[in-house]
């Protein structure tokens, strides 16, 4: 694939792994390299839970009354921007055009260290369409096995459902104060009544430390309403009585990158992606 960034803009970390391991770290003999192996294999463990992140992206209303070849030249360059991290990192594109007033782009971002994150982020700023955007949410996370559930969440898996809902979570003090056991026997209740819409699949990041919240919770699913009343249900459950936050929550529908960018001015110009579409 031919990779295209945002014009003017030269990579820092360089155009390969190998290029970046080599301005990263110096030699290994030297005492400096012996430390840096030293935080590398840190590093390498780390690596195995990779960090997630929801950008929220929305656009000035002035943006769509520039000429069409601007608006198309802008949506090129974000595209460009998204390719260059999608090439090795997990990227996904929704839309929530006609569902939030305050967001009507989002993008979930995956990868093995906050570094590459922060790249595609100075990246994306370069491009013509985000000198427009505003980024209205933000939210980062990291994976993690529960110590709730058996199920494996430390794995990079993409959303599969045509649509998205994510919203922040809070617990209050007094949950961490319960017992290990005692709260362990509340969840199992909370995750049974979740066993009950297998249509509905979660998505649950960590974020203790990381962010204002303490986790990033998503579900995907082709059901709206399965996902309605699955969250009606939860609210009936004992785990429920110590959520301190649980909004603002985002409906999202999945699509290709090039559709999310028309539907920002209902442009249906053809963009040429390798993004796979949903």
């Amino acid at each position: 694939m031919c990779r295209v960034t945002p014009p003017g803009y030269v990579h820092e970390y360089g155009e390969s792994s190998a290029i970046r391991t080599r301005s990263l770290y110096p030699a290994l003999t030297s005492p400096e390299g012996r430390r840096a192996n030293s935080a590398a294999a840190i590093i390498g463990v780390v690596s195995a839970r990779h960090f997630v992140k929801y950008t929220f992206l929305k656009l000035d209303p002035a943006w769509r009354r520039l000429a069409d070849e601007q608006r198309e030249q802008d949506k090129r360059e974000f595209i460009a921007a998204c390719e260059d991290f999608a090439d090795g990192h997990m990227l996904q594109s929704f839309s929530l055009v006609g569902t939030r007033g305050d967001a009507e782009l989002m993008l979930l971002a995956e990868a093995e260290n906050l570094d590459r994150i922060h790249e595609f982020h100075v990246v994306l700023s370069q491009s013509g369409l985000m000198k427009w955007a505003e980024i209205a949410h933000s939210f980062l996370g990291m994976r993690k096995s529960s110590e709730y559930s058996e199920d494996e969440r430390t794995v990079s898996r993409a959303f599969r459902g045509k649509y998205v809902f994510v919203y922040p979570f809070v617990k209050s003090r007094e949950w961490y104060a319960l017992p290990a056991d005692e709260r362990w026997r509340i969840m199992q209740g909370h995750i049974e009544v979740g066993r009950e819409y297998p249509g509905v699949d979660n998505h649950t990041a960590y974020s203790f430390g990381l962010d204002d919240q303490e986790f990033v919770v998503a579900f995907d699913t082709d059901d709206v309403g399965t996902f309605l009343d699955l969250v009606q249900r939860l609210r009936t459950t004992e785990a429920s009585r110590f959520t301190v936050r649980d909004t603002p929550s985002f409906t999202c529908l999945a699509m290709s990158l090039e559709r999310a960018l028309n539907a920002l001015d209902g442009e249906p110009i053809a963009l040429t992606s390798t993004l796979p579409g949903l």
